[in-house]
């Protein structure tokens, strides 16, 4: 084989392969992979799809738009890496030390962070939609509450559930957050709570003197208590309709 076709073959099977694509520095992204260790290595744009990298030491790495979807980070330290951009999307993250990490615009949907160390850092420009395990300290009852209203608008009541439950357990006076709850619990057949957590809504709107929030609660306690009676005492179906089409109008400026 003439040392042109050698060269070309081994381009070709870096650039094709599954799991490892192009990186700035192939030099450090062959150390990782045989080693488990590049300390602040250049491995911008790599592919490491999938990758087994479980308790690496990627300490102050350049992951900048790194793909690293659905790889097995277990354990790994990657305290002061750069992840702007990079893709960690059903990524195993579980009990990795993220100290310090830049992660503006990371992926972390579906991605496991079940005790993963997030201190110094944040989440905020992160998308971490159905990622499990997110630790509160590194997000906002805000950006909580985002996901629980896209969770909603999506018919995941449960997930709006229990985003809507970490925004509160943040912020207990975050009173929008206990309306959005009290929307995915009557969706999910429990009157009972529904109806106490707009009672909590609408004590918490009053004293923060927000008038919308105060109708929006009043409001879905109305419907709530009619969708309780007997079909023919609360006037049919329709009626009861209109009423949630009211109430859904106001709650749109809360939770959908």
């Amino acid at each position: 084989m003439s040392l042109r076709t050698a060269t070309t073959a081994t381009f070709l099977t870096v650039l094709l392969s599954p799991s490892v694509a192009l990186a700035e520095n192939l030099t450090d992204l062959n150390q990782l992979l045989s080693t488990q260790t590049c300390q602040h290595c250049n491995l911008v744009n790599a592919g490491l799809v999938r990758a087994e990298l479980a308790g690496a030491q990627l300490q102050g790495a350049n992951l900048t738009n790194a793909n690293l979807s659905r790889a097995n980070l277990t354990g790994a330290d990657l305290r002061g890496a750069n992840l702007t951009g990079a893709s960690l999307h059903g990524a195993n993250l579980t009990g990795a030390n993220l100290t310090g990490a830049i992660l503006n615009q990371t992926d972390l949907r579906k991605a496991y962070l079940n005790n993963a160390q997030l201190e110094n850092t944040t989440l905020e420009t992160a998308y971490i939609r159905g990622a499990i395990g997110v630790p509160t300290s590194a997000s906002s009852a805000k950006q909580f509450y985002k996901l629980a209203a896209a969770e909603a608008e999506a018919g995941n009541y449960e997930a709006a559930l229990e985003y809507c439950n970490l925004a509160i357990r943040l912020d207990p006076e975050y009173a929008a957050a206990y309306l959005g709850r009290g929307v995915a619990r009557y969706r999910l057949g429990d009157q009972v709570g529904a109806t106490q957590d707009a009672e909590i809504a609408l004590e918490l709107f009053t004293q923060q003197e927000n008038e919308i929030g105060v109708q929006a609660s009043q409001q879905f306690m109305k419907a709530v208590e009619i969708a309780s009676q007997p079909r023919d005492s609360n006037g049919g179906g329709g009626g009861l309709n209109r009423l949630f089409t009211t109430v859904g109008s106001l709650l749109m400026r809360f939770f959908f």
